[in-house]
């Protein structure tokens, strides 16, 4: 492996890094930033990038990712009773939770949930209800992304480290 080979994968893996912090923190892309380096690597690197069987990989963990969040986090309301209330106020209350670090990122989607629940005329219980089956599809959905994160980033790291010894084909 050249130098420029080991700068570029680190610089591929970095990137891949902030699309896994993404599948946690809400505004950053997750899986598809993780599929974006890697597309960047191969065309900068050709042959030593990723091999096109696992880019394919990396795409349709990328669709299932996608999924996945999404029906997580609607199974999860809807379990327990979210309304689409529920859900506009679990995404209004992460985003205003990050600027209050950890405890802003658990206590907001609950009571941004739950404010705009009871806002929208259910009683408090419901709306507490609701409020933490919006968390709970959420929650559930970042641990999909993460699992579907460090899987694509092992995936185009041993490709890329076993093709990088390899001479390219003529």
């Amino acid at each position: 492996m050249s130098w420029e080979q080991v700068i570029g994968l680190i610089v591929a893996l970095l990137a891949m890094l902030v699309g896994l912090i993404g599948s946690v923190l809400p505004g950053i892309p997750s899986t598809p930033l993780v599929l974006a380096a890697a597309l960047v690597h191969r065309l900068v690197f050709g042959e030593h990038g990723a091999s096109l069987l696992v880019l394919i990989l990396l795409a349709a963990l990328t669709g299932l990712s996608l999924l996945m969040d999404y029906l997580a986090s609607i199974l999860g309301a809807r379990k327990l009773g979210a309304t689409w209330r529920g859900m506009v106020g679990a995404i209004l209350g992460t985003i205003i939770g990050l600027f209050f670090s950890l405890p802003g990122l658990i206590l907001g989607p609950f009571l941004g949930a739950t404010l705009l629940e009871a806002w929208g005329g259910r009683e408090w219980k419901q709306a507490g209800k609701a409020g933490a089956g919006a968390v709970l599809g959420m929650v559930l959905g970042s641990v999909g992304k993460v699992a579907c994160c460090a899987a694509m980033m092992a995936l185009f790291t041993v490709s890329v480290v076993l093709r990088s010894g390899n001479p390219p084909s003529p």
